[in-house]
């Protein structure tokens, strides 16, 4: 679909005159164009009025800059800016389709992204913020609805986990939502786009994505466990080769935070408007390929995998995870695995 595209004289001047503009998908925050520059393509985004609109396009014009530091690339080139109009040119890179075991590639470029940062970095964008007591208190009301029993310790287990959770441990640099179709699959391998929701933080928080069912994201997806951990054992070794120091090995913690978020069952215009924990008993909803109950048996289960054995700091909430899942399961037996490929 041809249209008019935003393109003001300051980038003009310092970039051309671009020609062949071409409307593209986008999602509702965003509008973008394919276009030329000098017989060369290029993509335009504009960021539409709407909530947050100036943070966001503060956030990725922020990153983007931060991540070109990143050397093969890991990111589109960002050519020029129009602050004024929230538009940013962006070199286009041509996607392939992915192979059966993509997650090794992302995962790979994950880590290199993640590691563009250090402490040095700080403040130049938002820290990441997790799972709050008002999601505990949803997660929990979730058990009382479903006739589940709650451990007597898990509140106290979860308000550890809301500590370790919110102290400040790393400056990563986050995507915000790694989400399969923000990644571009290319010759040279994996470049990340829309980085709306960028942050610093620790990046266990998105390793974890594989991990708990991608759970920002509408392709919600459970790779098979031998894919699995050859995936994050490539982010490990090459979050090691970049930085020279271990990742930490556990995601318990990681994979919990993304458990109690109920605004994690629904697309991005859907979060902070209810307490979406609370509808998933009396009705199911399809976000992409999976439904949210479907999304969130596989956390639970996940969950539950990982607390097992004992000595885990979160054993009683694992204990909960089965037997929610469990009942669950058993309430509504239709339920399925989420898919183990992407679509």
């Amino acid at each position: 679909m041809r249209s008019r595209m935003p393109f003001g004289e300051e980038l003009r001047a310092e970039l051309g005159v671009p020609s062949r503009a071409v409307r593209l998908d986008s999602s509702p925050r965003s509008r973008v164009w394919r276009a030329e520059l000098s017989g060369t393509p290029v993509v335009v985004k504009q960021l539409i009025d709407g909530p947050e609109a100036t943070e966001r396009y503060a956030r990725e014009v922020a990153a983007l800059r931060l991540a070109s530091r990143v050397d093969p690339p890991v990111v589109p080139t960002l050519l020029g800016t129009d602050p004024e109009a929230r538009v940013l040119v962006l070199e286009h890179v041509e996607h392939r389709p992915p192979r059966e075991d993509w997650v090794i590639d992302y995962a790979t470029a994950l880590a290199r992204l993640h590691a563009a940062t250090n402490a040095d970095d700080a403040g130049k964008l938002p820290a990441w913020s997790g799972p709050t007591r008002k999601d505990i208190d949803s997660f929990l009301a979730l058990a009382a609805t479903l006739d589940v029993a709650v451990p007597s310790g898990v509140r106290t287990e979860l308000e550890g986990l809301l500590d370790r959770l919110t102290r400040p441990r790393g400056q990563a640099l986050l995507h915000g939502d790694p989400c399969p179709g923000n990644d571009m699959h290319t010759g040279d391998g994996v470049r990340f786009i829309d980085f709306e929701q960028a942050a610093l933080g620790d990046g266990l928080v998105e390793l974890a994505y594989l991990r708990i069912g991608f759970p920002t994201c509408w392709c919600s997806t459970a790779p098979p466990p031998p894919l699995l951990a050859e995936a994050e054992t490539a982010y490990r070794t090459t979050w090691r080769d970049v930085t020279g120091t271990d990742a930490p090995d556990d995601l318990t913690d990681a994979c919990a935070g993304w458990l109690l978020r109920g605004d994690a069952l629904v697309q991005r215009a859907h979060r902070g408007t209810t307490d979406h924990l609370a509808r998933l008993p009396h009705r199911d909803w399809k976000w992409g390929p999976a439904t949210a109950r479907q999304r969130l048996v596989h956390r639970l289960g996940t969950v539950s995998r990982m607390t097992d054995g004992g000595g885990s700091a979160l054993e009683e909430l694992g204990r909960l995870a089965e037997a929610l899942r469990q009942r669950m399961l058993t309430r509504w037996p239709g339920l399925r695995p989420l898919p183990s490929q992407r679509p």
